[in-house]
């Protein structure tokens, strides 16, 4: 009896280890739900907290794609590769079946924000213009904006690939531009990416979200940032170490809580893996068929209604 107690003590400690990760996920939504102030926003009304952080281990080629739901991680690395493209086309996304810009590159969307010039589904300077071309003048999604603005994600690599230059604190990526957010269908929420290297070839990613709805954006994030950190590492001949999540103001949709009150006692699984099974000169050679993800146990998907 002894033998057995002890046991399932050790079993529940491995179990414990192996998902300690999506428990910081589950403590903030419960933190929110306890603490948060109450607040009309944008669009809608949210219960918030304001500065919080997660980390999150990816040694061993782990990848936080969480388990308590189950989450569409092709959607995400879809979207992931569309802003390593520099695109900010929404037509692109459409065809790879991604619907999660669709609301804001509507017509009516567009004009609410001034955007008149623009056709729809072209989303203005977002994400992708930023990393690869930032505060190139722009024009329309459709430009060829090569060798115009900054090239941050090529700064970044080059930089990362360089034993002389990887352990730099300076290997910044940001995707707020204050000379363009008017320009933009949405300002970034993501907005600051930082690369750092210790013991020569371990490689985080620190994330600042100035923005984060908990229950349906912020598990995109973390798988967004975690496939970002593995393929840069895999890229540059690194290894994946951690990404460590920042967000100011953390908050949860009033009709996404009874939805999240029933994902937060779901009991996390072992997250999977992630194997990248090329090697590209560069970085935007890379498609989804590169990207095995292995082990993906899950609890059901939960729908939450998406905020525009």
């Amino acid at each position: 009896m002894f033998y057995q107690k002890k046991l399932k003590i050790k079993i529940r400690n491995i179990l414990m280890n192996n998902t300690l990760d999506e428990y910081q996920y589950i403590n903030l939504i419960q933190t929110i739900l306890e603490n948060g102030y109450n607040e009309t926003g944008r669009n809608g009304n949210v219960k918030a907290i304001f500065g919080t952080s997660m980390r999150f281990n990816l040694s061993n080629n782990k990848i936080p794609i969480l388990t308590t739901k189950k989450l569409a991680w092709k959607t995400c690395l879809k979207e992931l590769l569309w802003f390593i493209s520099g695109s900010t086309n929404n037509k692109i996304l459409k065809q790879n079946n991604v619907r999660i810009w669709n609301e804001n590159a509507s017509r009516e969307f567009l004009d609410s924000r001034g955007l008149n010039n623009l056709e729809e589904d072209d989303l203005g300077p977002v994400y992708g213009h930023q990393w690869r071309f930032f505060n190139a003048p722009y024009d329309t999604c459709e430009t060829d904006y090569t060798n115009k603005g900054v090239d941050q994600l090529k700064y970044i690599i080059d930089s990362l690939k360089d034993p002389n230059t990887r352990s730099s604190r300076r290997l910044i990526m940001s995707a707020w531009n204050p000379q363009q957010l008017d320009q933009m269908a949405l300002p970034p929420c993501h907005v600051l990416a930082q690369f750092n290297v210790f013991d020569d070839d371990k490689l985080s990613v620190a994330l600042y979200q100035r923005s984060g709805d908990v229950g349906l954006g912020v598990p995109f994030n973390i798988a967004s940032y975690a496939f970002l950190t593995h393929l840069i590492a895999h890229h540059c001949n690194l290894k994946a170490y951690e990404f460590v999540y920042f967000l100011g103001n953390a908050h949860i949709y009033d009709d996404h809580i009874e939805t999240l009150k029933i994902q937060k006692n779901n009991i996390p699984m072992e997250l999977p893996t992630l194997s990248i099974i090329n090697k590209y000169e560069s970085i935007d050679q890379y498609s989804i068929k590169d990207f095995v993800v292995e082990n993906y146990n899950h609890h059901n998907e939960l729908k939450m209604n998406m905020r525009k």
